[in-house]
């Protein structure tokens, strides 16, 4: 374990965090070679597990040719070949795309919140500089990604440094926010965009942000079947640019080689980070639609963003390898069959639960909601840290969950767990999950309740 004399500035500074020294496949081992089921990738990075020699030899023998070039100044043979990789990959209706590197996923968003931005200024529409949000969505911790998400708890603080973007209610069927149910709702969650556009007006919008499978601050919130094509076709309305944060949900997570394909919708921005390098090193990319960077070809012909380590060969060289894995092992598919495995086997044990209120997900992308009263869907004390203490039992039992009290609901009130892991995952894995979350839950709602 770390101490708390440790030089690093860990994210709670009471804490004792475990140092992690080994990985293979699905588990990673701790200093005394305890060893623990990551089920949740390492928060939806390693896709593709620890060890993968293809990967591990794709990057040594990159950093012995070359280990850096300024973007700048000079493409590199690895950033050509993963753009052409992500051309491949890029929904059908991107047409022929363009893609720019970068180290992470608030990198990447922020990225495509300025070419938003500068797409609208090429086309002489110089006033649209805000960007659409989401309440309860989560796209980076910089003070423009921050701007962009509605995770109250992290922006509370910052508020005075925030940039003025609008917001709008989640796809949150669970607890609709004006008391609805689906499929007789009319769907306000996406009809509330066109109001939204309207009000602030047009000539103002650059953009709207969304994660097609909900992230962390809402874990795995699936929308309607009709949600994401009546918010392009809103979009399309008062040409506004539709921005997919495929951080978490894109390359492959959700049995789809991106998360809006479920919907058979094609942003005009794409962002990627996490899985597109599977942990092995830091990688983030914007790709954009043949409209949005053909603008700026035509324009200026300067793309007004870059980064020092954007597009560096070792990096893209380790996505390379991860993208050439997944398709070669058809990871992707599996991803969906297995996450389908553990939706069941959740539903099917957990499902009973008094406390276990709602299971969902896509792929192996998958959250659980705590409630104290499964009638009512009430949540549980925020005091209480109800989640953070399963995933403590979690940990002590050899499995590593994601839980988080992070106003789920409303900002301030909610629990909530996540699961991520690697493609490669197996049955008797899954069955380990299942069993030890329920033992879990059930030990710590009695210790709360008693």
């Amino acid at each position: 374990m770390a101490s708390l004399s440790s030089h690093v500035l860990n994210g709670h500074t009471s804490k004792l965090y475990p140092t992690f020294v080994r990985g293979s496949g699905c588990y990673v081992f701790d200093e005394s070679g305890t060893r623990y089921l990551d089920a949740v990738g390492g928060v939806g990075v390693v896709n593709i597990g620890h060890g993968v020699e293809e990967v591990v030899n794709a990057i040594s023998k990159q950093a012995h040719k070359l280990a850096f070039t300024y973007g700048g100044m000079a493409d590199n043979p690895a950033r050509k070949q993963l753009a052409e990789k992500l051309q491949q990959w890029a929904p059908s209706g991107m047409g022929e795309t363009r893609s720019l590197f970068c180290s992470g996923g608030a990198e990447a968003n922020e990225a495509a919140l300025k070419l938003a931005y500068q797409y609208h200024w090429e086309l002489g529409q110089r006033t649209r500089r805000k960007v659409i949000g989401r309440w309860q969505s989560y796209h980076g911790n910089t003070i423009a990604t921050l701007s962009l998400g509605g995770r109250t708890s992290w922006r509370t603080m910052h508020s005075p440094l925030l940039l003025d973007f609008p917001h709008i209610a989640p796809p949150y069927c669970y607890r609709c926010p004006w008391g609805r149910t689906y499929p007789d709702c009319g769907l306000p969650c996406a009809t509330e965009l066109r109001r939204m556009i309207q009000q602030e007006g047009p000539d103002s919008i650059a953009a709207l942000i969304v994660e097609p499978v909900i992230g962390t601050s809402m874990s795995a919130v699936v929308p309607p079947g009709e949600y994401y094509p009546l918010m392009r076709e809103i979009c399309d309305d008062f040409e506004v640019l539709l921005i997919a944060d495929e951080v978490l949900s894109g390359v492959g997570r959700t049995g789809a080689k991106w998360g809006i394909d479920h919907w058979n919708v094609s942003p005009d921005i794409l962002t990627a980070s996490k899985g597109i390098s599977g942990g092995y090193a830091p990688l983030g990319a914007v790709v954009l639609s043949e409209k949005v960077w053909t603008a700026i070809a035509s324009g200026s012909q300067r793309v007004m963003h870059s980064s020092t380590y954007g597009g560096n060969p070792l990096s893209c060289s380790a996505g390379l390898a991860v993208l050439e894995y997944i398709e070669k092992w058809d990871l992707v598919s599996r991803a969906g069959r297995m996450g389908e495995t553990l939706l069941r086997k959740l539903r099917d044990r957990l499902g009973k639960s008094a406390f276990v209120g709602d299971i969902r997900g896509k792929g192996l992308f998958v959250g659980l909601e705590i409630v104290s009263d499964k009638r009512t869907k009430a949540p549980f004390p925020v005091e209480w840290n109800v989640t953070n203490r399963i995933e403590e039992a979690a940990f002590e039992r050899g499995l590593l969950v994601l839980g988080g009290v992070e106003g789920l609901i409303d900002g301030s009130s909610g629990d909530h767990l996540e699961l991520l892991p690697p493609y490669t995952i197996e049955d008797e894995q899954i069955d380990f999950i299942v069993v030890t979350l329920e033992e879990c839950i059930r030990e710590v709602v009695s210790q709360l309740l008693n």
